[in-house]
């Protein structure tokens, strides 16, 4: 049995799939499994993942069973994969090379049940962007998880198989949070969950992915919000201050509204001014931009916040 296995769920992926296994090839710890889970894609996605496999055995291709990236990784976990360790990925994100080496010593530590890393956020080449993930000095807490999510993507975690069947999965019936939902639920259960100052992955923004939908987005997290009550934890006015200040960088990154940034900020500001605008290396540029985006065209607001 290998060490790791790469659960991959993948859904008209093509424009992107060949690069992402292809990060994985490169890793220099060799002792993994790759299970790319297909989501009834209607593209070339399937082909690439059986072109990839014929020079790689170690990937391999199954259908989802189910419909939608929460099923598509529970079948993977829970039904298809052998190794100790599981190390999820979206199907357009990269491993670094040494990311799987990195987690095989952090992990060898018996009293940490799941890490995670930093990531670089990128648009077409790795570290075109320069924007990278930060990670708390301390365990992961649902209060954490609450603010900011600093794990930030599913491609950034890494997870013992027993402790993640014994979370039960992701919840099928989530589209949006359902990472979050799961995480609260992880930590919830007493596992414990560590961030390494590291660069693990890299995570491409794409204009329309699903982290595009703020409302939905909104949604999702009341759902994993009422999680967090289900263990006792409610979300401080500060995290949701935090939560905020995310929601409004994103929109301004996308650029497809005035006023969203600025709703988010002053939501955000209610809750709490302190949480907002604390660092103020992430809290001030926000706070001017979104009342700048209110007076400057689309294109250069896409330009300046991207």
């Amino acid at each position: 049995m290998p060490l790791f296995s790469i659960i991959l769920p993948c859904f008209n992926a093509e424009a992107t799939i060949t690069d992402t296994l292809a990060s994985l090839s490169a890793q220099s710890f060799a002792d993994w499994e790759a299970i790319c889970v297909d989501d009834g894609s209607t593209d070339a996605t399937a082909f690439l993942v059986r072109k990839a496999a014929r020079r790689d055995p170690r990937i391999r291709l199954v259908s989802n069973t189910g419909k939608g990236p929460s099923d598509a990784r529970n079948m993977g976990a829970l039904a298809c994969a052998s190794g100790d360790l599981l190390a999820f990925c979206d199907a357009d994100d990269l491993f670094v090379p040494g990311k799987l080496s990195h987690l095989r010593d952090i992990l060898s530590d018996r009293s940490i049940d799941a890490v995670f890393g930093r990531i670089g956020f990128f648009q077409s080449v790795p570290g075109d962007s320069g924007v990278f993930s930060t990670v708390p000095a301390r365990d992961l807490t649902i209060d954490m998880l609450l603010g900011e999510n600093p794990v930030c993507t599913m491609s950034n975690i890494t997870v013992r198989r027993g402790v993640f069947e014994r979370s039960g999965g992701f919840d099928p019936a989530m589209v949006h949070n359902e990472d979050l939902d799961w995480l609260i639920r992880l930590v919830g259960l007493g596992a414990r969950v560590v961030g390494v100052d590291l660069l693990h992955t890299w995570y491409r923004t794409s204009p329309g992915g699903l982290s595009t939908d703020l409302d939905a987005m909104l949604a999702g997290r009341a759902r994993a919000v009422e999680t967090a009550a289900s263990f006792g934890v409610r979300p401080s006015n500060r995290s949701h201050a935090i939560h905020h200040r995310y929601l409004a960088r994103r929109a301004l990154r996308m650029a497809d509204s005035r006023t969203a940034p600025l709703r988010h900020t002053v939501h955000g500001m209610i809750r709490s001014p302190a949480g907002f605008l604390c660092p103020p290396r992430r809290g001030v540029p926000t706070f001017l931009g979104a009342l700048a985006a209110l007076l400057l065209p689309r294109a250069f607001r896409q330009s300046l916040f991207s």
